[in-house]
Order: C-alpha cells, then structure tokens, then sequence
C-alpha cells in the first residue's frame, strides 16, 4: 500500500551556500519557517483524515537538516517519537548537503527514526559543482551515499541535469555514479532558472543556456531508462507544480507540470515505434498495457497516438492486467508482438 507523505518545507533553513540556481522558496512556495512541534502534530493530523488506511511519512523538504543546530533537529524529530511507536507514522525522511553526512550523523537520525536521507548531488562533475557554487566535491556525494547505507538507512540522490558546464554524457556519468554508490532513488530535476538567481543574471547576459523542455525529455529519458535498467527508482522528475512557480517566477530552462509524464511517454513511444516498424501502414491494431500506464502510453494529450496516426499507424490502447507496468503489447490481424521498455531499448 502506497504511503501517503506529510511534507514540512524548510527552505534554506541550515544551507551554508546560495547556489547559482537556487531559491527554495520559490520553487515550494513556503518562507521556509521552521514549523512548531503544535505546527507538526496538527499537520500530521490533518492528513491523516484523507490518508484512509494508507500509512503515513514525514518528511522534511529543502534546506539543510543536518547543518541546523542538533537541539533544533532534534526539536523538529521529538513530537514524532510517539507517532512512531504507535506506528501512526511509518518513518521520517530529511534532506541535506552531501558535506552534512558523516556515521555519527547517520547514526544518531537513526536512533530517533530517520529511515531515509536525501542528498544534493545535482553532479558528479567537480568542475560543474564548483561553476554552480555547491561548496562540495564529487568525493564527497560519493562518501556520504556509502556512509548512510553503511549506516542501515535508505539513500536518495537528487540529480541536475543542464548546470552551467554540464553535458548530456556527464549527466549520464553522474547518475551512474550514485547508482554504483548505492543510491536507492533518484530524484531528477533539469535546470529552471528563476527570477533573482545568479543563473538568470547569467542567462539575461547571454553566459548561459539551460536547456528547455523538449532537450531535457530527451536526456531525462536516457536517465529513466537507465535508472530502470538498474532497478533504482526515479520518485520524479521535474520540479513540483506549486504556487511558487509560475511566469514570474521562471525565466528560462525545463519547466513543464508534468515533464515526469512527458518523458515516460517518450520510452514508450520509442517502444510502439520498434514495435510497429514492421506492421504495415494504416492497418490497425490494438495497444495493450497495464492500467496503470495507459496515460503515459497514450502520451500526455495524447500525443503518442496523434504521433502514430501522423505516420499513418491506426491504434487504439486497452488497459490488461496481465502484463507488467513495463510491458506494451501490439495486435493486430495476423500477429501480436510483446516489448518491454527496460530490455527492449537502448540508447547508448
């Protein structure tokens, strides 16, 4: 049963830098206050009247956890303490700095139920991190990823594919090395340069262009697939459609509310058009998936049919429980043919 996530945005709050790109509360519409312990509890009960019997998670967005003062953290981890030994909630999720991890971190979270922390990697590029003024190094990503599963808890890994320097491959290099790290997930968030940011000076100046939606599906793409291929889980891709991010506040970049959708919809596309390349045009055939992939099939509008009817394939998507999440299967009069988006693409 999927858990339902009670989230507490700190925006800034312990950050030692003010990176090129960044400006958290803009992008979670939160000033980034540090909720009371009043404040989380009667959060917590609030979401608990909609979450049925799903169970619940608390986690904490943005800043720097572990650089706050250790009274502070554990001011803001105490009113959970309850919570978590009467299993009303399951288990606690922070964010920090790579440089914010060592096992005596690690260790003391865990005693007060921290099962997963999530870092900012961004890059694994040295010369991309300092040109983004992260103040961290590779190295340290790598270490910190080691020592939180050395230290029996779950490793998250976001990712920032298009930072000043940044390239497709190393994009690609980065997210295989936080895998062989050991990363659990990944998050994977493409350039938005925001109002006020250094990155937007540079972008007004003309020192800088992110790439924008249609080139990052691309890329993101590449990254979904590999990360499926090595059976870690992407838990998004994009930045969250809230209240922060609109026309005024996004100059440039990867901005779409549903770019995770939208670059799904690419593997299977790709996918429906390995399969079909053989079926002869204009005879029509029937799409078969789980139902839970019918919408990234189709594509967001429905852009993956309106695709295959350009190139002259009639189709039409029947949702069937029998085949996995992965799986699309093509039929038509005189044949069926099975593919599967993780074994039957490549892309490098």
């Amino acid at each position: 049963m999927k858990m339902v996530t009670v989230p507490f945005f700190i925006s800034h709050q312990g950050c030692p830098h003010t990176c090129v790109f960044c400006d958290q509360r803009a992008i979670s519409g939160s000033s980034g206050d540090l909720p009371t312990q009043y404040d989380i509890i009667a959060k917590i009960d609030a979401w608990r009247q909609n979450a049925g019997k799903r169970p619940l998670h608390v986690a904490f967005f943005g800043g720097t956890f572990t650089a706050l003062p250790v009274p502070v953290q554990n001011k803001l981890l105490e009113p959970l303490q309850p919570l978590l030994e009467s299993g009303e909630i399951r288990s606690i999720r922070i964010s920090t700095r790579p440089d914010g991890i060592d096992s005596t971190v690690v260790r003391r979270l865990g005693i007060l139920g921290v099962t997963t922390i999530e870092i900012g990697v961004q890059s694994m590029d040295d010369g991309v991190l300092e040109g983004s003024g992260r103040g961290h190094t590779a190295a340290d990503s790598e270490a910190a990823i080691r020592c939180i599963r050395s230290g029996g808890l779950s490793a998250g890994a976001q990712l920032m594919p298009g930072l000043p320097g940044d390239t497709a491959a190393g994009s690609l290099d980065s997210l295989e090395q936080v895998v062989a790290a050991g990363a659990s997930f990944v998050r994977i968030y493409p350039v938005v340069v925001l109002r006020g940011t250094e990155l937007a000076r540079r972008f007004l100046a003309g020192e800088y262009q992110p790439p924008g939606v249609e080139e990052a599906v691309q890329l993101c793409k590449v990254l979904l697939h590999r990360s499926l291929q090595a059976g870690i889980e992407v838990v998004r891709i994009g930045l969250q459609a809230d209240e922060g991010l609109n026309g005024d506040t996004v100059v440039a970049g990867c901005w779409h509310p549903a770019l995770g959708q939208l670059t799904r919809s690419e593997l299977y596309f790709d996918l429906l058009c390995k399969l079909l390349a053989d079926f002869t045009h204009g005879q029509p055939s029937v799409v078969r998936c789980h139902p839970s992939r019918v919408s990234d099939v189709a594509g967001h509008g429905k852009m993956n049919l309106k695709r295959l009817k350009n190139n002259m394939h009639q189709t039409m998507i029947r949702s069937d429980r029998n085949l996995l999440p992965e799986e699309i299967v093509v039929d038509n009069f005189t044949c069926s043919i099975k593919g599967n988006i993780v074994t039957d693409l490549k892309y490098r």
